[in-house]
């Protein structure tokens, strides 16, 4: 029950989103004097609407999404002559820019909002990048390449790298080939280092390299010959020795609602930087989603949809973390601002950057002495529009389905 209520609640709470987002285009849009003809929540067949002065609300049938309509928004756009005072097309650049950023900037504050309500009512997350401990809690085998995790998965058996070593579960890594050990992502560097350094040298795949590593052991310090494996990630060689370490607890941090102005700022700048990152990384994580609809393991930095979003928003609550639950719902927001600010049409990022480019092309007309050449057309656009939204929408659909068939577990 508590997961179909998280589920309910945060689709409740993506609508929202999407709603505050097109409204904030809609409100910016009639303060810069432009008619608004339709603000819509969804695609497809209408569900319900109703006419309120120039403009028509409503409900459409597929909850993926919505749209503002803003009379002359384009100069390919139909208008009346009763409409012609309130284009779009002939506002000033900066209102127009300002129109498409407006759903941003919603997005924005919104996420803002909720750490803040975070922060004051549960404390937030530490920032402090502190270094993983780099002491060994289980000692594994090392696949030479990685598998589909499917049921024809070869995996690996028996003991692993570091165990043919003499490592022991407790030990702790002080020096991995000359390198002082701070945390365990010093000890993945050097491994890795070794493993690719051997592999560019013509050591096989599956074969091994000597490195001398120190590992602190009951309070005495241990000299080992570490055997590194030689083994394929992501079409590369590199290094791996089979050591798995146990996270930290996360260390929370208490405000009251004064010292939560600056904490809601510095985990926003920290959120905001890791959402940026999954952006520029969503490509290379499209195969591995497409390998999760056939068996494949479900990674947990997986690209999610609304129907994924949603099935995490339910695990969470069933567990009763309503802290992560909030924080999944501002990650999204951002998540949608960046996303939008992409400079390709028809997403707003794409809009914007038409307007700058009219701006910049009419400066340099003047130089010229020529007059400015008008709004763009869009119909030269529709090429770059139609490749743009067909990858949109085969990522979209691939990642809903498997949302479906292999949803991100949170949980074990």
């Amino acid at each position: 029950m508590s997961f179909a209520l998280g589920v309910v609640l945060f689709a409740l709470g993506i609508g929202v989103t999407i709603a505050l987002h097109e409204a904030g285009h809609m409100v910016a849009a009639r303060v810069c004097g432009m008619r608004v003809r339709r603000y819509f929540i969804g695609f497809g067949p209408t569900v319900w609407s109703t006419t309120r002065g120039h403009t028509e609300y409503g409900l459409k049938a597929i909850p993926l999404g919505g749209f503002c309509d803003i009379a002359g928004m384009t100069v390919n756009d139909p208008w009346t002559e009763e409409e012609e005072p309130h284009l779009m097309i002939n506002k000033p650049a900066w209102k127009r820019v300002f129109v498409m950023m407006a759903g941003i900037i919603v997005n924005i504050v919104l996420g803002v909002l909720i750490i803040f309500g975070v922060a004051v009512s549960f404390g937030l997350p530490s920032t402090e990048d502190k270094p993983i401990p780099a002491t060994a809690t289980q000692l594994l085998c090392s696949p030479v390449k990685e598998g589909d995790g499917t049921e024809n998965d070869p995996g690996c058996t028996g003991e692993g790298p570091a165990e043919a070593s003499g490592v022991q579960v407790g030990d702790t890594f002080l020096t991995v080939d000359g390198r002082t050990v701070e945390g365990f992502s010093d000890v993945i560097d050097a491994v890795q280092a070794a493993g690719r350094t051997a592999g560019e040298d013509g050591v096989a795949l599956g074969d091994t390299v000597t490195v001398p590593a120190t590992v602190e052991r009951g309070g005495t310090d241990v000299d080992l010959n570490l055997q590194v494996q030689v083994v394929e990630r992501g079409g590369e060689a590199t290094g791996a020795i089979g050591v798995q370490v146990e996270l930290p607890p996360t260390e929370m941090v208490d405000y009251n609602p004064v010292a939560a102005v600056g904490g809601t700022a510095d985990f926003t700048w920290n959120l905001g930087k890791q959402t940026v990152d999954a952006l520029v990384h969503l490509p290379e994580r499209y195969w591995p989603v497409v390998q999760s609809i056939f068996g494949a393991e479900r990674q947990m930095d997986s690209p999610v949809s609304v129907v994924g979003a949603s099935h995490a928003g339910g695990q969470l609550v069933e567990h009763e973390q309503w802290m992560s639950f909030l924080l999944l719902l501002a990650n999204l927001n951002f998540f949608l601002a960046v996303f939008n600010l992409v400079p390709l049409p028809p997403l707003d990022g794409g809009h914007a950057i038409v307007v700058i480019y009219e701006k910049i092309r009419d400066r340099l007309r003047r130089l010229r002495g020529l007059a400015p050449g008008g709004p763009v057309d869009y119909v030269k656009l529709m090429p770059l529009t139609y490749v743009a939204t067909a990858v949109l929408l085969v990522f979209g659909l691939t990642v809903i389905v498997a949302d479906v068939v292999n949803p991100l577990q949170l949980f074990p």
